[in-house]
């Protein structure tokens, strides 16, 4: 339930469209529909302007399946993460207008028609980042900012980098995955004068510590407009950066 559906459904109600008791009964899921083992929270757009995601891993393909359904049936826009290839199939099956991105290990559903706010830059360091910069550039896309990529710009070739800086500067916000050292956003922050979300990503040999070194590069940058997620999730860096984009739009 989006804020905009809300005013539209009380409209109907004050124009005569719609009776009470059906508009009642169309409210009555809120602020939360009881599945028996998810408790689905279609209250969560009209408190913070943003819908609920699925995290995938650890539920069971046919639980995924009835989540996404049901957030599915009440028009909203859906994200599901971390999808196996199994639970994938099963929500295709229930909801078969979702798409599968299988590089992001998410499943999406777009049924809202409204123009994007904000500007969100997605910078990956290596083509082995793209399955995180990928979760990032999905997830900032369904929740309706516009989204430019830029990948393989990793500091072992600054030049790359430095060829889309002037584009850089356009965006609300910049996510910048990297894994090894985890430089790459320090050197971006130093680039723009927007927030940069940097995400750690699990890339690397062994002195990588599955992407630990990197989280603790990025948490001792020396760009002050350096903010840090948790270790490959892009997800998280994408939520901030879409209400950092949406506020600067304003």
């Amino acid at each position: 339930m989006t804020p905009n559906a809300l005013l539209e459904l009380l409209a109907q109600v004050q124009r005569g469209e719609l009776a009470a008791d059906a508009a009642a009964e169309r409210l009555a899921s809120l602020p939360f529909e009881d599945l028996g083992h998810t408790k689905v929270d279609h209250h969560r757009t009209l408190r913070n302007g943003l819908p609920e995601v699925i995290y995938a891993a650890g539920k069971t393909p046919a639980q995924t399946a009835e989540i996404f359904a049901a957030m599915a049936a009440r028009g909203a826009d859906v994200l599901a993460t971390r999808v196996s290839p199994e639970a994938a199939a099963a929500v295709l099956a229930a909801v078969p207008h979702a798409q599968h991105h299988a590089l992001a290990r998410a499943v999406t559903l777009r049924q809202s028609t409204q123009a994007p706010r904000g500007h969100v830059a997605v910078l990956c360091a290596g083509t082995s980042d793209l399955p995180v910069a990928e979760e990032a550039a999905l997830t900032a896309e369904l929740f309706g900012t516009t989204v430019v990529r830029h990948f393989d710009v990793g500091v072992a070739g600054l030049h790359r980098l430095l060829s889309v800086r002037d584009t850089l500067r356009e965006a609300h916000a910049v996510i910048v995955c990297a894994g090894m050292e985890g430089a790459l956003p320090s050197v971006v922050g130093g680039l723009v004068g927007v927030p940069v979300l940097a995400v750690p990503t699990s890339v690397g040999y062994g002195a990588s510590f599955a992407g630990a070194a990197a989280l603790l590069g990025m948490l001792n940058s020396c760009s002050p407009n350096v903010s840090v997620v948790n270790i490959d999730n892009g997800f998280g860096a994408a939520y901030i950066a879409t209400m950092i984009a949406r506020a600067s739009s304003i």
